[in-house]
């Protein structure tokens, strides 16, 4: 094994420069742990709230290794673990440790083997995505093909997921994008709608596309810039379902607003539906169907040294790109 340990050091809450390679000792696992040789890293929203201290489930205090996805070779395994074998190839999930390092010790409960047809690449830009997909699609209200569909950012990573899923399970898909570039991305992904939302009212485009009678299901991963607009763009006991605040914290929301018209709306995370191994091996094993299929698109805008991490952060906070981006130790 390579002796290399290092990982990128949250200094203190602020801009993406506040994280810094520093070496770090060889972890060793407990005896229900796993030693992960790292080769691939997710970026995800939730990483940047981190670092930047955006209020979210768990805020950690500085100094501290953020990211919350991987895949790697399991290294070592401690004296418990039966589930995983030295040379698996695997990835996890929110098993409460940082992910932007060289190496890190995992409870082997949270891991999941890779199917050899999925490379560490795309493992570490769609794993999360994908699974978030599944829940938000499969697991929050139940959806039937023709159901009306509103997609925020279909552009970006989470984005390109939902709104291929949602076509495939016979949804009419209506998507937002930031760009006329992004428009014609999401177009050829397969939505039905696609509404530039720095051009035009999304809400009004919407309303008048569903002539007034507004989407079952607003998937709604923006935050403070569209969140209220979303709430207009849902028919009758509708649901808008929050699960990402790009642009920033939804605030001084009062609930009457949901009132006329019996609306729904949730903040749910990844990890809830997770906590239990056998919900986390059912999803991923659906997971890995939808990434084990090379139609199924997943574009990956920049494959960086973990190194990179602050220019990473800095390329997904800009909000300009499509797809995802992956770090590698």
């Amino acid at each position: 094994m390579s002796q290399s340990c290092y990982a990128m050091i949250v200094t203190r809450i602020g801009p993406p420069d506040v994280m810094q390679a520093q070496a770090m000792t060889m972890p060793t696992p407990k005896s229900h742990e796993a030693l992960i040789e790292q080769t691939a890293v997710g970026v995800n929203f939730v990483d940047i709230y981190l670092r930047a201290g955006q209020a979210h489930s768990h805020n950690p205090e500085p100094p501290f290794v953020t990211g919350v996805n991987a895949v790697g070779i399991v290294k070592e395994i401690g004296s418990a673990v039966t589930d995983v074998k030295v040379g698996d190839r695997v990835t996890y999930t929110n098993a409460g440790v940082g992910t932007y390092c060289s190496h890190v010790a995992v409870a082997a409960d949270s891991l999941v083997q890779v199917p050899s047809n999925i490379s560490d690449e795309r493992c570490a830009a769609g794993f999360v995505r994908v699974m978030t997909a599944q829940y938000l699609l499969k697991q929050m209200r139940p959806l039937l093909p023709g159901d009306k569909v509103l997609i925020h950012a279909g552009a970006g990573g989470t984005g390109q997921v939902l709104v291929q899923w949602a076509k495939r399970m016979g949804l009419e898909v209506f998507a937002t994008a930031g760009s006329d570039e992004k428009v014609n991305f999401v177009k050829d992904l397969g939505a039905d709608h696609v509404i530039n939302y720095r051009k035009q009212d999304f809400a009004k485009e919407v309303k008048e596309l569903t002539q007034g009678k507004g989407v079952k299901v607003v998937f709604e991963s923006v935050g403070k810039d569209t969140f209220m607009g979303s709430l207009d763009c849902l028919e009758p006991k509708g649901l808008a379902i929050n699960f990402g605040t790009a642009s920033g914290q939804v605030e001084n929301f009062a609930l009457q607003d949901l009132h006329s018209k019996s609306l729904w709306i949730c903040r749910p995370t990844l990890r809830t539906y997770i906590a239990d191994k056998r919900d986390l091996q059912a999803m991923a094993k659906e997971t890995f169907e939808i990434l084990g299929d090379i139609s199924f698109r997943l574009d990956i805008e920049a494959v960086l040294p973990l190194k990179e991490a602050p220019k990473a952060h800095t390329m997904i906070e800009s909000r300009l790109t499509k797809g995802a981006i992956v770090l590698i130790p």
